[in-house]
C-alpha cells in the first residue's frame, strides 16, 4: 500500500490512485445496494430519465463525496508512515482522520445538494429544501438504507489502512488492541473505529433532524 500512497508521489499520480482506489470501493458497494433492493433494479433495468438520474448522482456526488475522505484518508496514511520517527504516536492520526471524515461527509454532502438544486434543479430547484434533506438522508446512511450509504461503506478503502497500519504501531492503543484475538486485533480494532464513526454520523443527522421539526 504505502508504494501506491506516498507524499513524495507527484501530485497528479497520488490522485490517480486515491480515484482508482475509491472506484474499486465504490462499485461493488454500489452493485450490492442494488442487488438488495429490487424495486430500484427494475426502476434502472428499464433504463430513460431514472438510470440518468441515479448515474448523475453517483458520478456528481458518490465519487467526489468518496475520493476527497479517501484521499485525506490516504495522505494520512502516508505521513504517518513517513513520520514514524518523529515522536508522535501514529494513533493521533487516527483522531485525525476519525474527525475529518465525518466533516467531509457530512460538508460535501451539504456543498453539493445545492450545487444540484442550482444547477439540475433537484429538490425543487431550492437550497433551503436541499440542505434540510442533508440531515434526514444521512441519518440513515449506516444503515444502507439510501445510496448515501454506499458512500459512507465506499471509504473503508482508506480507513482500514490508515486504522490498521497506527494502531499496529501505537504504543497508546497497544492495550486496546490487544482486548482483541490475534491475529485479527488490528483489523477488528479498525472496523471497530469506523462502525464508531459511522454511529457518530447517525447521531450527528439525527440531532439535526430533531432541530428541524
Amino acid at each position: 500500500m504505502e508504494r501506491y500512497f506516498s507524499t513524495q508521489l507527484p501530485g497528479m499520480v497520488f490522485l490517480r490512485n486515491v480515484l482508482l482506489f475509491s472506484l474499486a470501493g465504490l462499485l461493488p458497494v454500489l452493485v450490492l445496494y442494488i442487488a438488495l433492493s429490487p424495486r430500484f433494479t427494475t426502476a434502472l433495468a428499464g433504463g430513460g430519465p431514472a438510470l440518468g438520474r441515479f448515474l448523475r448522482q453517483v458520478l456528481t456526488n458518490g465519487l467526489p463525496v468518496v475520493a476527497m475522505v479517501n484521499y485525506v484518508g490516504f495522505f494520512l496514511f502516508a505521513l504517518s508512515h513517513e513520520r514514524s520517527g518523529s515522536g508522535r504516536d501514529p494513533g493521533a492520526y487516527i483522531v485525525v482522520d476519525f474527525f475529518s471524515r465525518l466533516g467531509i461527509f457530512v460538508g460535501l454532502h451539504a456543498l453539493i445538494y445545492v450545487v444540484s438544486a442550482d444547477w439540475y434543479g433537484s429538490f425543487g430547484g431550492s437550497r433551503a429544501t436541499a440542505l434540510r434533506v442533508v440531515a434526514p438522508t444521512l441519518a440513515r446512511s449506516a444503515l444502507f438504507e439510501n445510496v448515501s450509504g454506499v458512500y459512507l461503506y465506499a471509504t473503508l478503502v482508506s480507513a482500514v489502512p490508515l486504522y490498521v497500519s497506527a494502531a499496529r504501531r501505537s504504543s497508546r492503543l497497544a492495550p486496546v488492541v490487544r482486548f482483541f484475538p490475534e491475529p485479527i486485533g488490528p483489523v477488528a480494532f479498525a472496523l471497530l473505529i469506523f462502525v464508531a464513526g459511522a454511529a457518530c454520523l447517525t447521531a450527528l443527522a439525527t440531532v439535526f433532524v430533531r432541530l428541524q421539526a
